[in-house]
């Protein structure tokens, strides 16, 4: 079977790996997580992964509240490290070669976000794991998936949820909620649906970079959505 998109951009949230834990990462859904990914890395399509930090923010956040914006942030850029560095981990034990690169200075641990060396890298077919956002407060993991997209020349962003697509509502909460096939970047913004935040949003339409949301949970769902069938969303210009 031949792919659709040669590159894409995987936006992973930290909430992803917890499972059906209150926090922290779940070996298990990791590892199953990791599965998926190298199934699509199989097909030769090479893979750029930005990853969220809420799973390890959540457990430290009764005793945030009230801190300082930025300060909040920077902790939750070094918790997408963190996770990161779980996800490399995981996917030397399945064989998949990868390389993590951080937008903030921590040498000692990773290397720095050279985009360069990045797209060098995706060409020999490692997955790159991008980390600590954009490397700036009061910007989300959304809007770095969406930076680290365009600029690694990804044709897709595709964003793993626990829903396997965009709906009219909350369909945990609506059962009446209907799922889109497609939908364009203005009907989303206009309509306000919780794809990405909205900067991310922008980028992409601006970007003309079309993104998927799929269920991560749901088995070769990331599979199908790289070979172009109808799987999750599709939002695009």
């Amino acid at each position: 079977m031949t792919p659709k998109y040669k590159r894409i951009l995987l936006k992973l949230s930290g909430e992803a790996l917890m499972g059906e834990d209150p926090f922290g990462i779940n070996r298990q859904t990791i590892e199953a997580i990791v599965a998926e990914i190298a199934q699509v890395a199989r097909l030769g399509v090479e893979i750029g992964v930005v990853i969220g930090g809420g799973n390890i923010f959540r457990g430290v956040a009764p005793g945030a509240a009230g801190m300082d914006r930025a300060t909040a942030d920077y902790m939750g850029m070094l918790a997408t490290v963190m996770n990161a560095l779980a996800l490399q981990d995981a996917m030397r034990r399945a064989g998949l070669a990868s390389r993590v690169q951080s937008a903030l200075n921590i040498e000692q641990v990773v290397e720095p976000y050279i985009r360069g060396k990045a797209i060098r890298y995706l060409e020999e077919g490692k997955v790159v794991i991008f980390a600590a956002g954009t490397g700036n407060p009061f910007f989300t993991t959304d809007t770095a998936a969406a930076l680290r997209g365009s600029e690694m020349g990804a044709e897709i962003v595709i964003k793993a949820t626990k829903v396997d697509g965009v709906y009219t509502a909350d369909p945990r909460r609506d059962p009446k909620a209907e799922r889109f096939g497609h939908i364009s970047f203005d009907e989303a913004i206009q309509r306000k649906l919780k794809v990405m935040d909205a900067t991310a949003l922008t980028l992409c339409r601006d970007q003309k970079l079309p993104i998927s949301v799929f269920n991560i949970f749901k088995k070769d769902a990331l599979r199908r959505v790289v070979l172009g069938e109808d799987e999750g969303t599709l939002v695009h210009v």
